[in-house]
């Protein structure tokens, strides 16, 4: 009797550490990567308030399309499919990262104040640039193509002007962390264009 319960007792530990190390395996995934579309500071002086008076930028939630309003990345697999990559993710959904990086590009670029989120003195005329995402398609090993439309009005007479920009940008790589390079630079190449 004694022989049956230590080998039902190693029986049953053994089936508990096989089911055990299961679990486990099942449980781990990669861990998940965090990008972002900010452009580190290139330390280029911003033009100083002692320098004229001050521009004040507005830029307003960019519009994009469905597919994209997440904060995964999503590339395209071939013709006909795309990834949404649950372990690569912008920091922010991409909407608001796109928004973020247009805002601080223009604003460093043009010496000017962002006050997208508020902090615009009443007397101040700022600049609104509504920006709308038209078609975004990335690709590893492929580009990044955007196409985009904005406009800029002033918020004191409305007078203002519309303009749009197709940009493609080889992926240089691979690697999801490539598209977000070509996306980065996509994206400065669309500053330029607004703030000229």
């Amino acid at each position: 009797m004694m022989h049956d319960k230590t080998s039902f007792s190693l029986k049953t530990l053994a089936a508990a550490a096989l089911a055990a190390a299961l679990l486990a395996a099942c449980g781990s995934s990669p861990p998940t990567q965090f990008y972002t579309l900010a452009v580190p500071a290139d330390g280029a002086a911003a033009r100083t308030a002692s320098q004229g008076p001050q521009t004040f930028i507005e830029v307003m939630p960019v519009s994009v399309p469905d597919r994209l309003a997440r904060p995964q990345l999503v590339v395209r697999s071939d013709a006909t499919r795309v990834e949404v990559l649950e372990q690569d993710r912008w920091s922010s959904p991409f909407n608001n990262e796109l928004r973020d990086a247009l805002a601080a590009g223009v604003a460093a670029r043009l010496g000017a104040i962002d006050v997208s989120r508020g902090g615009r003195p009443a007397d101040q005329a700022s600049y609104r640039i509504n920006v709308e995402l038209r078609d975004f398609d990335a690709a590893r090993n492929g580009q990044v193509q955007a196409s985009l439309g904005w406009t800029i009005t002033r918020s004191d007479d409305r007078r203002g002007g519309a303009c749009r920009l197709t940009v493609v940008e080889p992926v240089g790589g691979g690697a999801n962390a490539d598209v977000v390079a070509a996306t980065q630079k996509a994206v400065g190449r669309a500053v330029q264009a607004i703030a000229d």
